[in-house]
């Protein structure tokens, strides 16, 4: 999935050149320990998907986006690199982007200080963009944290529900998406209903974001995930695709011996294969085929035609890795 070749905006692509080389500035401090820490995961690329949003709310692609629009890319993007630092401490992982997490190579303290530092930039430039974006951007904080305690909270639970799950995913994933496009949108101007309809596609996109990558865990390879497959089976995140296959009558009782404990490498493989064959992935292609549809109406809210129909291929292109 390439956001920006989905969405086919023009400026856009050139945007988020220009982007880069704010989002490194945002984190350099002279030292140049601390600066190999907070660049680490910068340096390895991404998608860029939250300033992507936030460039094309604001801009559609009409002209080139101002520095605070820009910024505001740089905002979203930091909380977002702040999430996968202190995710991996959680996680313990060991990669990240197809290189070494920075838990692994600089140790978990200094990955969860370098994290909140990020987060401390991005509250520095939220600020310098307004009281409202400031608040809107700690308000998304706390989510994501709420989002975040509750599925630490349901860890190696395996009677964990489909409520906790999409409570979950709202707030750690779904939340951060619709911010970025309402950031865009405040700083492009956007009249009210407007800012509205992208809210809402964010909030909507951001659930199919995560539906894919849950489903993506089970069925994809270490390379096409760029980070060891079957992960959350083995820190005891029980995704949707998992749900299910816990409650399938056929799936069931063999997956469930196998959970409600970290998986090593043979048993995480046993169970991933598991969940593969079960209805889960299906039942959970089709949760994100219906947020996929609020998706595109929230998009048809946008006065744009451009735009609009950007959005809705940028939807339809995170369904064609599960159905393509």
């Amino acid at each position: 999935m390439n956001p920006v070749e989905a969405l086919g905006l023009p400026h856009l692509a050139e945007d988020l050149s220009a982007l880069e080389p704010l989002l490194t500035a945002s984190v350099t401090t002279g030292d140049n320990f601390l600066d190999d820490v907070t660049t680490h995961l910068i340096a390895a690329g991404g998608k860029r998907l939250r300033p992507t949003l936030a460039i094309a709310a604001a801009t559609g692609g009409r002209s080139p986006a101002t520095e605070d629009q820009l910024l505001g890319g740089v905002a979203v993007e930091l909380v977002h690199l702040a999430s996968l630092y202190h995710d991996d401490v959680i996680d313990e992982a060991t990669i990240r982007r197809n290189v070494e997490s920075v838990n692994s190579r600089f140790g978990n303290l200094v990955a969860i200080v370098a994290g909140d530092y990020l987060l401390a930039r991005s509250a520095a430039i939220a600020a310098g963009l307004g009281t409202e974006i400031a608040g809107l951007l700690a308000d998304t904080l706390g989510r994501l944290c709420q989002g975040q305690v509750t599925e630490v909270r349901s860890s190696f639970q395996v009677g964990r529900t489909r409520d906790e799950y999409f409570a979950a995913i709202a707030g750690k994933t779904a939340a951060l998406m619709a911010t970025s496009c309402r950031i865009g949108a405040l700083t492009g101007g956007a009249p009210d209903d407007e800012v509205s309809a992208l809210t809402t596609f964010g909030h909507s996109l951001g659930m199919v974001f995560q539906l894919r990558d849950d489903v993506l865990d089970v069925v994809a390879s270490d390379g096409e995930l760029g980070k060891p497959a079957g992960q959350d089976l083995a820190e005891g995140i029980y995704t949707l695709p998992v749900i299910v296959a816990l409650q399938d009558p056929g799936t069931g009782p063999e997956l469930r011996s196998l959970l409600g404990l970290p998986l090593a490498q043979p048993e995480r493989e046993k169970a991933r294969q598991i969940v593969a064959s079960s209805p889960g992935v299906s039942a959970t292609v089709a949760e994100a085929r219906r947020y996929a549809d609020d998706a595109a109406a929230a998009a048809a809210g946008v006065r744009s035609s451009e735009v609009a129909a950007g959005l809705a291929r940028l939807v339809e292109s995170l369904l064609d890795d599960l159905v393509g």
